[in-house]
């Protein structure tokens, strides 16, 4: 951050003066992530006229490490034509992830001004569902047919292997039907007239366009892959997937995830006023005030218990908290399972049977060390009993809602994460409270 505070100084500093020069230098050595960063920190003007001063090439690499708010705000302060430039020279899955944030009207106005082959594949891609392969996929792989030979191989890969991206050599039959894969060391060792069906590795892992974007990361990190190839029904090869783009998948899955669970989006760190955000989280928040009005109403439902034995009052925001810690961490840990594969649907029980383990130890260590406390506190072993129990049933009933409850969501083709949200603490309350005193009362009745 002080670095990119720095660099900001010294670009403001040389507009000032005007040397242009020197600025067009210190861009061209910066990394274009940097100089994203950069652009973020300026004034809208500023970002003008430093973006201009890039080549379109080097404008297209900025472009795509831009900031959603960042990138809007800049491609409609500039020229149109002069967008559609640098459009041009984009990868055309980066150039899609430009024209997918941008008002629909301005989007297709840029897709005319286009190269009608790059605008074609560009409207290609997004006619796919986003956050599928399809989205991902760059439609520029590297392929050779069964009958080329190495030396052959190795002058396409000249021709066409992308700048700066991982990729795999891949083998097509003539109706480009995916048939083979060529690790690189292979390929570089490999006589110069050896035919590529010789050196092929037939059993490619590959992902049809309509594959999930987090089941694409998932089969990177299995393989350990550097670029996945999507191919349609009859296995013809359509494009790629790079690792780089897993790896922004990835972080934006993570995120995605993390925000849901707290009722919001990634959009409201920089793109979101405060009234857009209030409006998006108060659904959440008038959702748990509601269930938990419902701990009130159990509260009251069991005054007579209440009164009849006051400390139990305090115990209960005791048992709420753990019980609802408890089912927070359970629905936190499934739902991060089910985004990384380690938890599966199929075999549901598994994850249940590992957590019921796992908050049984927890509700017996809690429920004794509050049962003593209580025994000590009222005076009689009774009381430590009711809170003992009360605690380790409320422990263990929490934690498996917390683990049913998002496989339950992902089932019925909701994201666990969105469901798993606020108010699933909220309910851990409530069955925390209604589980206490429903047992303290029966308890009671029973010890007296």
């Amino acid at each position: 951050m002080e670095e990119t505070a720095r660099s900001v100084e010294t670009v403001q500093a040389l507009l000032e003066r005007g040397d242009r020069r020197r600025l067009v230098d210190l861009l061209t050595a910066a990394h274009p992530a940097d100089v994203a960063a950069l652009l973020r920190d300026l004034p809208l003007e500023a970002q003008v006229t430093v973006f201009r001063l890039l080549s379109a090439q080097r404008a297209g690499e900025v472009l795509s490490e831009l900031d959603d708010q960042t990138l809007l705000q800049l491609v409609q302060a500039l020229d149109q034509l002069e967008v559609s430039r640098i459009l041009d020279e984009m990868p055309p899955d980066h150039a899609a992830e430009v024209v997918e944030e941008l008002p629909p009207a301005q989007a297709e106005s840029l897709l005319e001004m286009m190269k009608e082959e790059q605008s074609e594949d560009v409207q290609e891609l997004l006619e796919y569902s986003e956050d599928t392969a399809g989205r991902l996929m760059s439609p520029n792989a590297v392929a050779v047919g069964e009958s080329a030979t190495v030396a052959e191989a190795i002058e396409q890969i000249r021709k066409s292997a992308p700048e700066g991206r991982g990729f795999e050599l891949y083998v097509v039959d003539d109706h480009r039907h995916l048939v083979g894969v060529v690790p690189l060391r292979r390929l570089l060792t490999a006589a110069p007239t050896t035919p590529m069906w010789a050196i092929r590795d037939p059993s490619v892992v590959s992902v049809s366009p309509e594959t999930d974007q987090e089941e694409v990361a998932r089969l990177v990190a299995k393989y350990d892959l550097v670029a996945v190839p999507v191919t349609d029904k009859e296995r013809r090869l359509l494009g790629t997937i790079s690792v780089e783009d897993v790896i922004d998948v990835l972080g934006e899955e993570a995120s995605e995830d993390i925000f849901r669970l707290a009722g919001s989006d990634a959009s409201e760190l920089d793109r979101r006023s405060p009234r857009e955000i209030a409006l998006m989280r108060l659904p959440w928040i008038l959702t748990t005030l509601l269930i938990e009005l419902g701990a009130g109403i159990v509260i009251h439902y069991y005054d007579a218990t209440l009164s009849r034995v006051i400390l139990l009052a305090s115990f209960m925001p005791v048992i709420q908290a753990i019980s609802g810690n408890t089912g927070l961490q359970s629905v936190t840990m499934v739902v991060r399972g089910l985004a990384t594969g380690h938890v599966q649907l199929a075999r549901w029980w598994e994850p249940l049977l590992r957590q019921i383990q796992t908050t049984s130890i927890i509700g017996a260590v809690c429920g004794v060390v509050v049962g003593i406390l209580g025994a000590v506190w009222h005076g009689t072993v009774s009381f430590g009993l009711v809170v003992a129990v009360s605690m380790f049933i409320s422990v263990n009933l929490s934690g498996a809602a917390g683990t049913a409850i998002p496989m339950v969501s992902k089932s019925l083709g909701f994201d666990p994460a969105l469901t798993a949200g606020p108010f699933e603490t909220a309910l851990q309350d409530v069955l925390g409270v209604t589980i206490f005193l429903g047992l303290a009362t029966a308890l009671l009745r029973f010890l007296a």
